[in-house]
């Protein structure tokens, strides 16, 4: 049976990262269901965020992750992902790396939503991600395994460890597993989402009896291209970090008095605003018109735009909110361990508790390459164990699974940026008529390819469900209608501490 060190299921940043600080002590199998470019990592357009400038400091970073997060946050993994950020991006630099840079040779430091300083870094304008995981590909090749369009359908797991994966076309051992497949954006109609990212590996660990935690908090982007009645891409926030704003049909302002930051509010305070006012039959746009050179700093929404017949030189956009990514994911400590021996989670698949009840703009790409690292190098010098072959033999699943889309239309109707108790009673009724705990034990490797991602958004829609009914308050990416106040202990920390006071009390500048 084929055996390695470690096993890396999926390919983006984080895994890449992982794979990266470790392969020089490991033997690492990375396994990707379809291409090793496809995945969230290599369509982010937005940025990194990392405190650099000498108007920023690691604290203001700390406590605009925390705001945006409703103090949901685990402060611990926040202070560490804004305190190593710097170092670790500037090793990838040292290390060959471009980013975007101003006509002083320095970084080209860009603004977006929530974020108190302007400390985002892009590279290729709004390619960001694409330029990053080409140079971890680059500097992997020949280094690694990387087994493209083979699907992880099981975990191993015997005496209460993870000893491998199994696959449709093997089975391959290892001394660690890492899940790193990406969040479950698909799991709705309108996403920014990689069709390739349906809560599998959140779905793997679920089924072997890894603890999931945090499921309701969903991220929606608030702009999304909105085509002939369908999300068709990405417009990134650094659109309006650059001064675009929202505005409705007849020219209001949007956001202009719904919140002291305006159009650079937290992401879900500006999705709900957008999706009121769809609700009550009306357009929304995203008005471009005062960025100059739109073409030369946003090449590739550009590019979108006209290949869906938009008009970039009208300066307005039509947007929807689409879901964007997963607060929650496979619980984790802050290495990386789940609590299932030998399985280890990173990137938006693992929840650290470092994004809190909403994720900060262009923290994602940032929480990659710090917490892929610290993965590695925990992983560096874990034990090695005696790996003994054993599968436990699974019965099939026969009952028929519902369509992708489906699925997909329940969740956008009935758990979607604004939920209540009815309509996620209705969509938790409609999941479990497709006995979900059978589906759990089953043995996934007779699926097809298509039954398999039906399977995936199954899961993973009921875990978002069911935490979604369970959670009877508002916060963050999870806003209950019939509970929309704020729960007081975190309300008051959030307006209490303002960015002067902390400064003050930090000694800091």
């Amino acid at each position: 049976m084929p055996q390695a060190d470690v096993i890396i299921v999926g390919s983006g940043l984080a895994a890449l990262m992982t794979a990266y600080r470790l392969y020089e002590h490991k033997n690492v199998i990375i396994f990707t269901k379809t291409k090793k470019e496809e995945s969230n990592s290599w369509l982010a357009q937005g940025g990194v965020a990392a405190a650099l400038s000498e108007q920023d400091d690691w604290r203001l970073h700390y406590e605009d992750t925390l705001i945006a997060g409703a103090y949901h946050n685990d402060e611990q993994a926040v202070e560490m992902l804004v305190r190593e950020g710097p170092s670790r991006l500037l090793e990838l630099v040292e290390e060959g790396l471009q980013f975007d840079i101003d006509e002083n040779g320095q970084f080209h430091l860009g603004n977006e939503g929530a974020h108190s300083r302007r400390r985002i870094l892009h590279a290729g304008g709004d390619q960001t991600g694409k330029a990053i995981v080409s140079f971890l590909l680059e500097k992997l090749s020949g280094k690694v395994t990387v087994i493209e369009d083979e699907s992880v359908t099981d975990l191993i797991v015997s005496g209460g460890r993870c000893l491998g994966v199994k696959t449709r076309m093997s089975v391959y051992y290892a001394n660690a597993v890492v899940l790193s497949t990406g969040g479950c954006g698909n799991v709705y109609a309108f996403t920014s989402n990689a069709r390739t990212v349906t809560g599998d590996g959140i779905a793997l660990a679920y089924r072997a009896g890894a603890v999931v935690s945090d499921m309701e908090f969903i991220q929606f982007h608030p702009t999304m291209l909105y085509v002939d009645g369908k999300a068709v891409g990405l417009i990134s926030e650094a659109v309006r970090g650059e001064g675009a704003v929202l505005v409705t049909e007849d020219g209001r302002r949007l956001m202009e008095h719904v919140h002291p930051q305006r159009d650079l509010a937290p992401r879900d305070i500006v999705a709900r605003a957008i999706h009121a006012e769809i609700t009550k039959g009306k357009r929304v746009y995203l008005d471009i018109s005062m960025i100059p050179h739109f073409h030369a700093r946003f090449p590739m929404i550009a590019a979108m735009c006209e290949a869906h017949g938009i008009d970039v030189n009208s300066g307005k956009l039509p947007v929807v909110p689409g879901a964007h990514f997963l607060m929650g994911g496979v619980q984790t400590d802050l290495l990386g361990k789940t609590s299932l021996p030998s399985l280890y989670a990173v990137g938006e698949a693992a929840c650290t508790g470092v994004h809190g009840a909403n994720r900060l703009a262009s923290n994602s790409l940032l929480e990659g390459m710090v917490f892929g690292a610290r993965l590695a190098e925990a992983l560096r010098n874990e034990r090695t164990y005696d790996i003994v072959h054993i599968l436990n033999a699974a019965p099939p699943f026969t009952k028929p699974l519902p369509a992708v889309s489906q699925i997909q239309a329940v969740m956008m109707q009935h758990v979607g940026i604004v939920r209540d108790e009815t309509s996620l009673t209705a969509a938790k009724q409609w999941l479990e008529q497709f006995s979900i705990q059978e589906l759990v034990a089953a043995d996934w490797s007779l699926f097809s390819d298509e039954q398999m991602t039906a399977a995936s958004l199954l899961i993973t829609s009921w875990l978002i469900t069911t935490s979604a009914l369970k959670r009877t308050e508002s916060r963050g990416g999870h806003y209950r209608s019939d509970y929309p106040k704020e729960e007081e202990h975190w309300k008051k920390r959030r307006i209490e501490r303002t960015k002067d006071e902390l400064l003050v009390k930090i000694g800091g500048r």
